[in-house]
Parts: C-alpha cells; sequence; structure tokens
C-alpha cells in the first residue's frame, strides 16, 4: 500500500496532528489558514453568484470562513457574515482573521441569509462530538436551496464515520485540506458533501511519515505496484488454479463465479459440483474444469493437489452441512479461501468453529445481513468491519455503496466508484470471482480484495444503466486495458 500518495485517509485526530506538526516545522498556522479560506474563496467566485452568506463558527472552521469572506468583499461581491458566539470567544489564528475583515458581523441566524443565493457553510468542521442544537441547527436548516459551499465538511457530518450529528444540510460543494477524511466517502456523509474538492495548504508531505496512516480511498495509486499483469514466462499454473465450488440449485451464482475469476486472470479455474449438475456447468464452462464432487472426501481429494493455490466457497452452495464441512476442510488444508454467501451464512450458529479455524490467508465478503449473521459488533461502519477483522483473523470486506475493507493488522480500505446500478442480483458473485482470481496469483487478501471491489466498481461504470451481472466479467478486458495504459503513461 502507497501510505504517501494522496488516496490516503486521515481521521479527524491524525489531520489535527498533521497541522500541528506543520506548525511545529515553521510553517505558521495564520498561512494555512490564510490558503484555505483563499480556497474557499475561490469556489464560490466559480459559482458566479453576487450575494454570499459566510456562516463561520467559534473555530478554525470560522477562522477559514473569516478569510473566504475577506476575499470574497475584495472581489466585489455582496457579503454578508454571522458568527456563532462572539468575537471575544474565537482564539488564534480565528481571531487575527475576525480582527482582518472590515464587515459587519453579525450574530448567527437564518436571517443572515434572506437575500442569499451562495452560502459558505464554516460553522464546524469534521471533528464535532456532539449533536447540532439551537441556532446553528436552525441556520443549517433555513439553507434551503441555496448554493452551498461546505468548509471542511458540511455542519453536521462526522469526518470519521460520515454519520450524520442530529441535522446537516447537503452542500454543493465541499472544500477539504491536505487529505480527505474517511467521512467524505462513508455514508450518508458523501452524500451531503457533494462535489468534494481537495486542496493543498502548504502541509508538509513529510508529516505522514510520523502519522503512519491506516486508511485508504481505493484507487489503483494505493496497490498498483503490486497488481499481478503475466509475464511471457507465466503459464496457466504459475497465474494459479482456483477452485470454485458449486452448487446444485443457485448454478448461476457459482458459473459467475468462475467466469469472474477467469478474467481477473486466474490461470486455471475448476468448478466442484454435485453430480446431477455436471452437463450444466460444462456446457456454459467451455473454458474451465468441471470435477463431479460426490461428498467431502471427493472434494478433500481435490483441494489436496499441491497445485491449486486459491478455494471460494459460498456462491451458491446451500446453507447446508456440506457447505460447512467444505469449507472446514480448506482451512485445514491451509489454502488461501474467499468465503461468501452461504459459506458466511452456514455459521451463523457456529462463528467460534469458523473464526479458530482461519489460520491461512482468508478473504470474506459479505452483505450487510451476512455480516450480521456473523459478526456483534457496534459502531461506525469502519469500526465495525475492522473489529469483525481483528476477531475472525480474515480480511472482510463489507459490501455495499461504501464498501469497507479491512485486514486483521488494521489496515482499511473505502472504496467510492461503485455505481447503484450495481444493486442487482448476482454482482457479488462476480465480486467474489474478481477477487479469486486475483488471489490465485499470490496476492494477499487485503490488496486482492482492494483491486477486485476497484475493478468491480469501474467496470459497472463502464456498462451504465441496464447493467446486470452477466455483463461485469466480459467487461473487465477494457477496465483492465486502461488500468495498463495509464501505467505505461506515468512509468
Amino acid at each position: 500500500m502507497n501510505e504517501h500518495g494522496l488516496n490516503s485517509l486521515l481521521t479527524v485526530e491524525e489531520m489535527a496532528r498533521a497541522d500541528a506538526m506543520a506548525i511545529d516545522a515553521g510553517v505558521s498556522g495564520e498561512a494555512l489558514m490564510e490558503v484555505a479560506g483563499k480556497a474557499v474563496a475561490d469556489a464560490a467566485l466559480q459559482s458566479g453568484l453576487e450575494r454570499i452568506a459566510v456562516l463561520c463558527g467559534p473555530g478554525n472552521n470560522g477562522g477559514d470562513g473569516f478569510v473566504a469572506a475577506r476575499y470574497l468583499r475584495d472581489a466585489g461581491k455582496q457579503v454578508r457574515l454571522g458568527l456563532l458566539g462572539s468575537l471575544d470567544s474565537l482564539k488564534g489564528d480565528a481571531r487575527k482573521n475576525a480582527d482582518k475583515w472590515q464587515g459587519e458581523t453579525e450574530t448567527l441566524s437564518p436571517d443572515i441569509m434572506e437575500n442569499a443565493d451562495c452560502v459558505i457553510d464554516a460553522v464546524f468542521g469534521a471533528g464535532l462530538a456532539r449533536d447540532l442544537d439551537g441556532v446553528a441547527q436552525e441556520t443549517i436548516e433555513a439553507i434551503g436551496d441555496r448554493y452551498c459551499i461546505a468548509v471542511d465538511v458540511p455542519s453536521g457530518v462526522h469526518g470519521n464515520t460520515g454519520e450524520i450529528m442530529g441535522t446537516a444540510h447537503k452542500a454543493n460543494k465541499t472544500v477539504t485540506f491536505f487529505r480527505l477524511k474517511p467521512g467524505h466517502l462513508l455514508f450518508p456523509g458523501r452524500e451531503y458533501c457533494g462535489d468534494v474538492q481537495l486542496v493543498d495548504i502548504g502541509i508538509p508531505e513529510i508529516v505522514l511519515d510520523e502519522i503512519s496512516p491506516r486508511h485508504w480511498r481505493n484507487a489503483p495509486d494505493v496497490w498498483k505496484t503490486g497488481f499481478p499483469w503475466p509475464s511471457f514466462n507465466d503459464h496457466k499454473y504459475s497465474r494459479g488454479h482456483a477452485i470454485v465450488v458449486g452448487g446444485a440449485d443457485m448454478t448461476g451464482a457459482a458459473r459467475l463465479a468462475v467466469q469472474s475469476a477467469m478474467r481477473a486472470g486466474a490461470g486455471i479455474v475448476t468448478a466442484a459440483v454435485p453430480p446431477e449438475v455436471v452437463t450444466i456447468y460444462k456446457l456454459s464452462l467451455p473454458g474451465a474444469i468441471i470435477r463431479s464432487i460426490r461428498d467431502t472426501g471427493t472434494f478433500r481429494e481435490l483441494i489436496e493437489d499441491p497445485r491449486v493455490s486459491v478455494c471460494l466457497i459460498g456462491p451458491g452452495s446451500g446453507v447446508n452441512v456440506a457447505t460447512r464441512e467444505k469449507t472446514l476442510a480448506v482451512l485445514r488444508q491451509g489454502l488461501p479461501v474467499v468465503l461468501d454467501a452461504d459459506a458466511l451464512s452456514v455459521f451463523e450458529e457456529t462463528r467460534d468453529l469458523l473464526f479458530s479455524g482461519i489460520q491461512s490467508p482468508c478473504l470474506m465478503t459479505p452483505h450487510k445481513g451476512e455480516f450480521n449473521r456473523l459478526f456483534d459488533v457496534h459502531g461506525d461502519k469502519v469500526s465495525q468491519v475492522r473489529e469483525a477483522a481483528r476477531r475472525s483473523g480474515a480480511t472482510v470486506l463489507l459490501k455495499g455503496a461504501d464498501t469497507v475493507l479491512a485486514a486483521p493488522d488494521g489496515r482499511v480500505v473505502v472504496n467510492d466508484n461503485a455505481p447503484a446500478d450495481l444493486a442487482t442480483a448476482g454482482a457479488g458473485d462476480v465480486l467474489a470471482g474478481f477477487a479469486t482470481g486475483l488471489m490465485s496469483q499470490g496476492l494477499d487478501p487485503f490488496e486482492a480484495g482492494s483491486i477486485a471491489v476497484w475493478l468491480h466498481g469501474e467496470a459497472a461504470q463502464a456498462i451504465g444503466p441496464g447493467l446486470i451481472a452477466e455483463d461485469l466479467p466480459d467487461a473487465l478486458p477494457d477496465v483492465l486495458r486502461s488500468l495498463k495504459e495509464k501505467e505505461r503513461a506515468y512509468a
């Protein structure tokens, strides 16, 4: 993982440390606030609107608002500024910039926006620790349909979790600084941020060495150096032999996973299926090996082949004893494994049995219902997935519009490129197949899961409206071609 790229996410606490370390390194806080506030003013100027209300809070967010108001007034805009609290309560750089403001400072209230067509929300930043109330709540709720620019995050959105602290207003644009925070990507906060503009305000990159970020926004820059592009020396077994366990009833799920594993680069894929459906799999998967599996013993013989590199269990397998036995057999064999769907639900009452068996690389890919069957965890989404990974010893990928992936060591990736079109049957089976194909080539579960979910989102975007799961594997080659061309362009 690229720890120092622009895709590192900083928590509220880490961002405060970055600010403090920048100041310790000789960058003045006043200079940081000046650049931040000017960026906010520039965003307002780009809107082309003339009557601007600047809503300022009692902290540094409010200081950014004072700077923005000054630049906007100097640019000839009609500016009204409202402050929550008194000028005397402002401290440090916020007070210095309040003193530089030559216009009237009014008491914050909805009346500040009476004639405004643009609002700058600089009331509270990402670290708000309690629900909005009182005049701050009334003012934020009164923004209405005016064009709104939020400073750092919209007031009421928590920067770490994306949770809404009582109330918030959906901004058209959010201007934030140095690095994004998890709350910019996690729902519902992401929906409230609008277009997010990341601004370099002069914090030295070197501060990341000490902070050592543990959160990333999922993107090629995070994992591209580890992508398993084939070489001329490769052959089918060097690219990995994946086993996909198929069921007798919902055969489409495993067949989608097989096709997806092949598209994602597995050199050879074997579908291990019940005898009565062998023909169905053979007719629809000409590029795969189809093995008839009568019982767990036959399955053990298959996975004992030293050339097998990964196994996927779950899509269409059935919530039954056979699925549980096959899962435990793979874990005892020490094979890398992807567990999805039925292979997770079948352990709802015996989760400790599953967790204790995980000793080899394991990726779980649950949706929210399957996740809740296995894990009794609380808190925000990132905290839940991180705790699930810690308890189980597996890398856990919780699917959704804001997919969160956590490794047992605490690393987290948040994925935000999935379109709403992916809410369709079979899309999760394709994702599990992509991850299986990548793990077959030697990637660890965290890296494979990160790449798989990004490719999944990109393929869905390329297809667009009307998407069905069957489209996704066939869309992958174009996504991979584009990824490779960009890598060559920047090499």
